[in-house]
């Protein structure tokens, strides 16, 4: 179940289908049963029939066969006397998961005999599985019962529930912008995110993206993958097969290392402030590069940053401010906090498969610069967004979960895992207050502009890290653009890490790729957690409005309601009411849209078609839209930063709609912001 009792995955009766050749007394008691059971089960005739003349008292037609088929089964038997001690069903189960893809990676899947093969299934497999029970009887050479009365049962014990600290509408909500995010920036590597409560460790959701349906794990979920697959000869196909089926089972987040590169300075920065040698009135100076000992490292802004204060180096995030920061630290401190935030260890989280960091075993002052802003050196996305929770939390690392409770068959919790595990404070509350300040002013005015929600006070860092050793196309460069969004910034609630990997688009930098996405699930998720919106008089002036109810209204009432809520009117038709409205009630709709009324029932639709709305100024898509009859609703940076473009649109260009219908258009700047 999810936290909230939502089935994740279940299981339930089916028949494992069987005949014993040995009590078939012919050639036409052999031909009888392959053809009924081939009618019934679906199984070829030819298969059964070759069955039907072994000497075993014992072979499986087909395992997994429910209940309608059972049942036909058990009709097939009763009509013809003497097949009941040839034709025969055992009881078992099969393993459901009726929301087919979602939380497939963090679930795992079970094989052909329920036996958990990843995920929570292998890592909760004995407390899922129970005791099998036992029926004991006597039964002569051809497998027929003895004539005298012998069993002895023994009771099977149930296993139990699993209550998990999931939220499967902040499951969905992450898995369907993180899925768009990796449609949209063409992603190679795949993608991940993970949504974590940052005071508990509670995991509320994790996806990698694409993944698979583990009602169906070993058919390759990705077309592309499997295309790929599909077109190998024999001699080869069964590795690549087996290598695409491991790829898609593996939890990015768990499973995988890489270098986090710039979310990574919220550490640097945490850890140094306190331990003194830097506050909010250190300044910096930035050339363009900086060189320690023999090596040197360029800022993604080659001509430099000039001089900059503290909260002017994380909104820039410019590298050699970061590297100075980590000198100033030195060696010994900066090793101190990179363990107490648990970057030399795993975590121990309640899954299988985690990954263990790869990062410097003896460094020196050269390594300490390139680890001070995310580079040479791996971890998992669980391992950071753990650590940026102690930052969000007050400084407390606490321990990542998956499982809250067990539970028996009746709901009764049995055991309870839910209890928040702080494994040591690596900060002070004060470092904490004045790292919340730096990263919500990355979001207002500096590279996670993209992550912005209306309403709500969010802070965070972008991410761009080069893939060094794992480059595609001989010369070509890959990279790895993430975001971690901390919310809401004056009290946390959660931590969203999204991680892009291997983008195949001109601009591939977190905060043009991934902060926008966790903007998205942001808008969604903090509502839903009771997160109240502060709007500032610029954001109310802009709020979108809700179409009234006009049905049934004559068109004079009609249109003086919509001038009171600020919407102009367009009337199709000559009745004397409403009878249908274009947004419908209740919609939203920027103030000033149009809202289109029937008042004949019979009168045609009138269509529009969508133009083009990407690529444009926000006055641009107005124009656009407004010259098709449509309606905009804007999102993103649009009503916030000057220079947005817009992106995506949710409905694509040369489509059919009504007129008035609204069209969600995405901002977004354009930030080469490493």
């Amino acid at each position: 179940y999810d936290k909230n009792m939502n089935i994740l995955a279940d299981s339930a009766s089916v028949w494992l289908a069987y005949i014993s050749p040995q009590n078939i007394s012919g050639d036409k008691e052999r031909e009888a049963i392959a053809k009924g059971l081939s009618e019934v089960l679906g199984v070829d005739y030819g298969k059964i029939l070759k069955q039907t003349k072994k000497n075993t008292a014992y072979e499986i037609v087909k395992r997994g066969v429910e209940q309608p088929e059972a049942d036909k089964v058990r009709e097939f038997i009763a009509a013809n006397r003497g097949f009941a001690s040839i034709i025969g069903l055992d009881e078992s189960t099969k393993r459901y998961y009726p929301n087919d893809n979602l939380l497939s990676t963090v679930l795992g899947f079970v094989g052909m005999d329920n036996q958990g093969l990843g995920g929570v299934e292998v890592q909760y497999e004995k407390t899922l599985r129970g005791t099998p029970g036992r029926v004991v009887a006597a039964k002569n050479a051809r497998g027929s019962e003895m004539p005298f009365q012998y069993e002895t049962m023994i009771e099977a014990k149930p296993g139990n529930g699993l209550v998990l600290t999931i939220d499967k509408y902040i499951q969905h909500f992450a898995e369907k912008y993180l899925e768009q995010a990796v449609i949209d920036n063409k992603v190679t590597g795949r993608g991940s995110v993970i949504v974590m409560d940052v005071k508990t460790g509670g995991i509320l959701a994790m996806a990698t993206k694409p993944d698979f349906n583990p009602n169906d794990p070993f058919t390759i979920f990705d077309e592309t993958e499997r295309g790929a697959v599909e077109a190998l000869t024999d001699d080869k196909k069964k590795e690549a097969l087996s290598a695409a089926q491991q790829k898609q089972w593996r939890d990015k987040n768990v499973s995988e290392v890489y270098e986090p590169g710039s979310v990574f300075k919220i550490i640097t920065g945490a850890s140094a402030l306190d331990e003194g040698v830097i506050s909010t009135g250190s300044h910096f100076y930035c050339p363009g590069s900086i060189r320690i000992a023999n090596e040197t490292f360029h800022c993604h802004k080659r001509s430099g940053h000039g001089s900059q204060s503290l909260i002017e180096a994380f909104q820039n995030s410019c590298n050699p401010a970061f590297i100075e920061i980590g000198q100033k630290l030195g060696v010994d401190r900066f090793y101190k906090y990179f363990r107490a935030f648990g970057f030399t260890e795993r975590t121990g989280i309640d899954l299988p498969g985690e990954e263990q960091s790869v990062y410097h075993a003896k460094p020196g002052i050269v390594e300490l610069a390139s680890t001070s802003f995310g580079q040479t050196f791996k971890i998992t996305p669980l391992q950071l967004v753990t650590a940026i929770s102690a930052v969000a939390n007050g400084g407390y690392l606490v321990q990542p979960h998956v499982v809250s409770h067990e539970v028996d068959e009746d709901q009764n919790i049995m055991k309870n895992y839910e209890k928040t595990v702080v494994k040591r404070q690596v900060v002070s509350e004060e470092t904490v207050k004045t790292m919340r300040m730096l990263l919500e002013n990355v979001v207002k005015n500096g590279s996670g502009r993209n992550a912005y929600v209306a309403g709500y006070r969010i802070a965070g860092k972008t991410g761009t890290s080069q893939k060094v050793a794992e480059e595609l196309q001989g010369q070509r460069k890959t990279y790895i653009g993430s975001f971690c969004g901390i919310a809401p910034a004056d009290d946390p609630k959660v931590a969203v890490l999204l991680t892009l990997d291997t983008p195949n688009v001109p601009v591939y930098y977190g905060g043009t790729i991934a902060a926008p996405a966790v903007g998205k699930i942001l808008s969604q998720i903090l509502p839903y957690l009771g997160v109240e919106p502060v709007y500032t008089p610029e954001e109310l002036a802009k709020l979108d409005v809700k179409t009234p109810n006009l049905i049934g209204m004559t068109a004079a009432e009609a249109k003086s309601k919509l001038d009171a809520a600020g919407l102009k009117t367009r009337i199709v038709g000559s009745g004397a009411e409403v009878s249908r409205q274009i947004p419908t009630y209740n919609q939203s709709i920027p103030k000033g849209g149009t809202v289109v009324l029937y008042t004949d029932v019979n009168a045609q639709k009138s269509m529009v078609t969508v133009p083009a709305l990407t690529g444009k100024t926000m006055s641009g898509v107005g124009q656009a839209a407004a010259g098709a009859n449509l309606n905009v609703k804007f999102e993103g940076t649009a009503l916030t930063v000057t220079g947005s473009l817009s992106y995506a649109q949710s409905v694509p260009e040369g489509t059919k709609v009504e007129a008035g219908s609204v069209i969600t258009v995405d901002f977004r700047i354009t930030d080469n912001v490493e």
